[in-house]
């Protein structure tokens, strides 16, 4: 590749910043073309001009009226999912590819160690949520080794400190495109998904419970998929990590579970239970639903930048 791409981030709050130090540290592929944001004194675009990172605080439209505008070709936003739809508009008016990390799901579901090779050609790609991202691949590891998986329940807790006014806003979309990553990318045909906001001090480290009920599956199958799983996405979130082995629970016989409204199975409840530690690049390690959330995005940005290349030569 000839040079970096220039992208540009729309959203100044806890991950648009975490993704802005996370891309001028460690990527080789991307370069800050601008940062964007509305609240003029924020700490995001503040630390952004004192980067030498162009920036506005007009948002999306004031980004349109940059002179970086033209030579910028990937649009990450880090902003709330009602605001997606009108950034995606422009977007898409003028060529830009977009990374949404925003519960919007415009466009596809994107998880890397899942479909990422799907998608890459497409316009807009949806990053679902920092707890889709974290347990979503869980689900999906159990899946691929089972006949089904009738129903999964995602619980993600995260410190309230490292939660901006985006999540706390996005609170019920993230719930509902979590749930439904769980059953689109992770496999299960009913999901569930609770976020909770721990406001615990000192701040706590982001916490993941899956819960994933496996017909035909064994144990030892299900416990190397999921260890495997675990290892493929460390590779970018190096965090991410299981704390403590595979639970499993086997129901059979007179000893069936029964899910409200679905029915009886028999089969495997299989709980995982996981920890994700941030690299502090922005926020500290406790906020390792930042660092996932990026860090996929980041992924997922960088691999569509080469796929592009690659097509073109």
């Amino acid at each position: 590749m000839a040079g970096k791409v220039k992208c540009a981030i729309v959203g100044s709050g806890n991950i648009g910043t975490d993704l802005m130090i996370k891309i001028m540290r460690t990527s080789d592929v991307l370069e800050i073309g601008a940062m964007v944001g509305i609240d003029p004194d924020s700490d995001g675009l503040e630390r952004a001009r004192k980067l030498g990172v162009a920036a506005t605080h007009e948002g999306m439209d004031g980004l349109v009226r940059m002179p970086v505008w033209k030579d910028i070709e990937v649009v990450f936003d880090a902003t709330s999912a009602k605001a997606h739809e009108y950034h995606n508009e422009l977007c898409k008016r003028d060529g830009k590819r977009m990374v949404d990390l925003t519960p919007a799901a415009i466009g596809p579901y994107c998880i890397p160690v899942v479909n990422a090779e799907e998608h890459l050609d497409k316009q807009n790609v949806n990053m679902v949520t920092c707890g889709g991202q974290a347990t979503i691949p869980i689900v999906h590891a159990v899946r691929r080794v089972s006949q089904s998986v009738p129903y999964a329940e995602i619980v993600a807790s995260v410190a309230s400190k490292s939660a901006g006014p985006g999540t706390r806003a996005n609170i019920d979309e993230f719930t509902e495109t979590t749930a439904k990553g769980v059953e689109v990318l992770g496999g299960a045909e009913h999901g569930k998904a609770i976020i909770i906001l721990n406001p615990a001090e000192p701040p706590l480290i982001m916490r993941d419970t899956v819960y994933a009920f496996s017909v035909g599956g064994e144990e030892e199958e299900i416990e190397k998929s999921v260890e495997d799983m675990v290892a493929a996405v460390q590779q970018y979130v190096p965090g991410y990590r299981l704390k403590q082995k595979v639970q499993f629970e086997r129901f059979g016989g007179n000893h069936k579970l029964k899910i409200p409204e679905l029915g009886e199975y028999e089969g495997v409840k299989v709980t995982v239970f996981l920890e994700v530690e941030g690299a502090a690049h922005y926020l500290p390690a406790y906020a390792g639903n930042l660092d996932i959330m990026t860090s996929a995005g980041l992924t997922i940005g960088e691999r569509m930048v080469k796929h592009l290349t690659e097509a073109v030569a």
